[in-house]
């Protein structure tokens, strides 16, 4: 089986030996159970985009240590490659490239004879066998039609395709289980579930004074700290929404936000008839990893509590209060101008999230920076890669102006 690793440090390059090479899972020693080649794509600031790949095992290859060693990059994939379709050779090595773009793929993709036909003459752009390559090939040619959007691209090669992505997030892979064997067309709306996070009852003129161990003290989940303080203002759930609107193809008014404190409920779907469908289970990411891991079957989590309905007898649900959580708000308000924005809101959070953990952001200063950002953002067609890396960069930096140097008053 092939083996995918990808690391995202934001715009900031960061050594990769540890993954690499010294981790106790690291890249160089699964390459030594059932591998016949690796590559590796980076994105560095100094260098732009590094392509390296080699037939061979990771962990015998003296270039391979040399490169680990010393690359340092914002942005990373790996692959190791275990394959049946193509013969072991560099030209069926990933990542493949393609309109200065690369590209690696973990699975299985079928129906490579329609892939072919569909291809037609730009089948040259594949310079190997395997069905991954063809499947770039695909996905290249979509993003050319489009005029070079690559998120319209990739959507309309994976629809063309009917490949399955099967979500991991547990709001999203709770919406996927619910509309199982359910057409498109029977669907009126999904309904994501929120914690609320640990300040869903504290009164407005509280927030002023909330400070970095209180919003990393979450009710619910536990999770990184980045993680919990987007819980804490609710952006998670606005960059959630976004992210629903494009796994499930859905327009920003299908994709709705309830406040349901116990989660139990990981998310619903309303059909046209008014029927609402709902997935419950324990909060914990393992059943979530489990499903996708084992789909269409299922593992059995014995190891796990089950879900006692006697014990969780009263499920309770709200709106959320967008006057005191308007990350929420903004993250819909991207999502409407479309383009480039949501990188820009993505960017500008990350920035404003790292500010307040490093105590030089007020709580509530997060969602007034991001929408100051916004604001001033010149919201450009989001057509390549180098757009939303434009577009991330200048909002991280517009981000960090506005948080400046000043310490957060006591």
């Amino acid at each position: 089986m092939c083996r995918l690793f990808a690391l995202h440090a934001g715009d900031r390059d960061v050594a990769a030996d540890f993954w690499l090479l010294n981790a106790p899972d690291s890249i160089a020693r699964q390459s030594e159970i059932n591998a016949d080649g690796y590559g590796l794509a980076a994105l560095t600031a100094k260098r732009g985009m590094i392509i390296m790949r080699n037939p061979v095992e990771a962990a015998g290859d003296n270039a391979y240590q040399q490169v680990a060693q010393r690359l340092v990059a914002a942005e990373m994939v790996v692959h190791l490659r275990y394959a049946d379709t193509g013969g072991t050779s560099l030209v069926n090595t990933h990542p493949f490239t393609q309109d200065g773009r690369a590209f690696a793929h973990n699975g299985v993709v079928g129906d490579l004879d329609r892939i072919e036909a569909r291809l037609g003459s730009n089948r040259a752009m594949v310079m190997g066998e395997t069905d991954s390559e063809r499947f770039f090939a695909l996905i290249t040619v979509a993003i050319r039609d489009t005029g070079g959007d690559v998120r319209a691209g990739i959507t309309a090669a994976v629809r063309e395709n009917r490949v399955r992505l099967l979500p991991v997030d547990s709001e999203h892979n709770a919406v996927f289980q619910c509309l199982e064997g359910r057409g498109r067309e029977s669907l009126k709306r999904i309904i994501l579930t929120a914690s609320g996070g640990p300040f869903r009852e504290l009164p407005a003129d509280r927030f002023e004074a909330i400070t970095v161990e209180q919003a990393l003290k979450h009710p619910t989940w536990v999770m990184g700290s980045k993680i919990t303080i987007d819980s804490a203002t609710l952006m998670n759930k606005g960059l959630e929404v976004i992210e629903a609107r494009w796994l499930f193809d859905l327009k920003a008014g299908e994709v709705s936000v309830v406040i349901h404190p116990q989660s139990v409920i990981h998310s619903m779907v309303e059909m046209i008839d008014g029927s609402v469908i709902a997935e419950m289970a324990i909060p914990d990411m393992a059943i979530p990893v489990a499903y996708a891991l084992a789909y269409p079957e299922r593992l059995p989590m014995t190891h796990l509590k089950p879900l006692s309905l006697a014990d969780n007898s009263r499920l309770t649900f709200e709106q959320p209060d967008l006057r005191r959580f308007p990350c929420l708000r903004l993250a819909y308000d991207a999502l409407a101008a479309g383009n480039t924005m949501t990188a820009c809101l993505n960017a500008a959070n990350e920035e404003l999230v790292a500010g307040f953990l490093a105590g030089r952001v007020r709580f509530t200063e997060i969602p007034r920076h991001i929408e100051t950002v916004m604001n001033r953002h010149r919201n450009t067609p989001a057509r390549t890669i180098e757009d939303l890396l434009e577009t991330d960069g200048w909002a991280r930096a517009s981000a960090r102006e506005l948080i400046g140097a000043r310490p957060v008053a006591a």
